[in-house]
């Protein structure tokens, strides 16, 4: 059932408080009444009101509606978002040029037009409803571009590129961000603009959004035509004028993926835009401007293409006033537990499936993997386990991570062992001495937690109670020894 809307009369005559009341009830609304404007806010701070209709002449004063603008300037301190429409039968442009500008939504005269009242009300519960919505819209947005945009940076490596990042975001200087495949530049692109975005928003209302291009997608004769625009008949297929990526960037971010793909012949028509700021669109005589913040990616070796004579140096300089380096996932093992989560919880939602989590035996798995294809190897990986298993809590095996891997695994543990043994002065043991031991050691690096330890040693719930009972193990003195 929807809510009335409350609507607050202040009016020091009877009958016009009576028949507003009548009508507008009619119509859904409930109506409440105060005979002055001391009585009208006091009902304020007591009840919830969405619109008011306020007379602007009372009984001290019948004509100027200085009475009137006094109560509506008290009721715009009093919530400065409360929609307001005064009435009078003294109406004058002066009065009504004072109210709106006082914070008055509306005007209107007595007697007044029944139909006319209601249109205004309407008009005006409406444009607000509107206005919230867009606020909660616009939030929103922002909340979950925040989100998105959320860069995990626990490691050294990334705490130090992020720190960079935020430097050069608030500069329209060019960017070129190297990587391998896979670790995660277009998000960093995002990032970038966004930031800037936020910087200058003020400064620039009007700035447009971020235009990527993959360049290595685009044919050689195609690319000034992609780049630039073309007119109407051009060349053979020129059927209508087409916008190219450096227009349809205008004041805001250009993104030039897999920059390093650009054909050799098309690459010094791109410096031209770089060095001078200048285009033609295809079958045009008429120069534009180019006002974009250029930023581009690959995972190239310059040095590579120069000696292969597949890119231009002076492109090259051009592209890179700054140049930064995206670390690959090995090398940011810190941030792998948290970006798992993320991406683990991503992926349930997409997949509509039960939310699940890494046990700390898989997180470790995954620490010590060397990602070869860096976040977009994390992200397949953890997706063929949301659609092929449906436990909730996910065990190091469950990963099918390459065997090669598991081997590094088995080394590390035996390492571990060995190390144990050294440190402890431990000789050749019995199998029991040394699954006690073991249990041992899981329980105290799971900090009693049962289920965790279990998966540790790769032993379902049952096998390891049968054992705590066979070796009269209580999980509870680990949690007493840590806390």
């Amino acid at each position: 059932m929807t809510k009335k809307q409350t609507i607050l009369i202040i009016d020091d005559n009877a009958e016009v408080r009576l028949s507003a009341r009548f009508f507008l009830s009619n119509f859904g609304f409930e109506v409440i009444e105060a005979d002055s404007p001391v009585t009208g806010l006091a009902l304020l701070e007591t009840a919830v009101v969405n619109l008011v209709l306020l007379d602007m002449n009372f009984s001290l004063d019948t004509t100027s509606g200085e009475e009137g603008l006094y109560c509506l300037r008290k009721i715009m301190a009093f919530n400065e978002h409360l929609l307001v429409v005064a009435i009078t039968a003294w109406s004058s442009a002066d009065l009504v040029v004072k109210a709106l500008k006082a914070g008055a939504q509306d005007f209107i005269e007595k007697p007044w037009n029944n139909q006319r009242l209601l249109q205004v009300i309407k008009q005006c519960l409406k444009v607000e409803e509107l206005q919230k919505q867009n606020q909660k819209l616009q939030q929103t947005n922002e909340a979950e571009i925040e989100e998105q945009l959320m860069i995990v940076a626990h490691s050294p490596a990334m705490k130090t590129l992020i720190g960079q990042l935020d430097e050069v975001a608030q500069t329209k200087a060019t960017i070129l961000l190297t990587g391998e495949n896979g670790t995660g530049k277009s998000t960093l692109v995002h990032y970038i603009h966004h930031k800037y975005n936020q910087r200058s928003k003020h400064d620039q209302p009007n700035s447009s959004g971020l235009v990527s291009v993959n360049m290595g997608a685009i044919p050689g004769d195609l690319f000034e035509s992609e780049m630039f625009g073309h007119t109407k008949g051009a060349f053979t297929g020129a059927h209508q004028t087409r916008i190219g990526r450096f227009e349809l960037a205008e004041s805001g971010t250009l993104f030039l993926d897999e920059v390093a793909n650009i054909p050799l012949a098309s690459q010094g028509k791109l410096l031209r835009v770089l060095e001078s700021g200048e285009y033609e669109p295809v079958g045009s005589s008429i120069t534009q401007k180019a006002n974009v913040r250029l930023i581009s990616a690959t995972n190239a070796n310059f040095k590579d293409l120069f000696d292969q004579g597949l890119f231009r140096q002076d492109l090259y300089f051009r592209l890179n006033t700054i140049e930064l380096t995206i670390p690959a996932l090995r090398e940011r093992v810190a941030d792998i537990p948290e970006l798992a989560e993320i991406m683990l919880t991503k992926l349930c939602l997409q997949y509509d499936k039960p939310l699940m989590s890494l046990l700390p035996c898989a997180i470790k798995r995954l620490c010590r993997y060397d990602f070869p294809g860096n976040l977009r190897e994390l992200s397949h990986i953890l997706e063929r386990v949301v659609l092929m298993h449906k436990e909730v809590a996910i065990k190091a095996e469950n990963l099918m991570l390459n065997d090669n891997y598991q081997q590094d695994d088995i080394n590390n543990e035996r390492s571990t062992i060995q190390s144990i043994n050294k440190e402890q002065g431990l000789s050749l043991m019995t199998i029991e001495a040394a699954e006690r031991l073991l249990i041992d050691l899981a329980l105290s690096q799971c900090h009693g937690q049962t289920h965790e330890a279990a998966a540790l040693l790769g032993l379902s719930k049952s096998a390891i109670y049968r054992r705590l009972e066979k070796y009269k193990i209580s999980a509870k003195d680990y949690l007493k020894v840590l806390s």
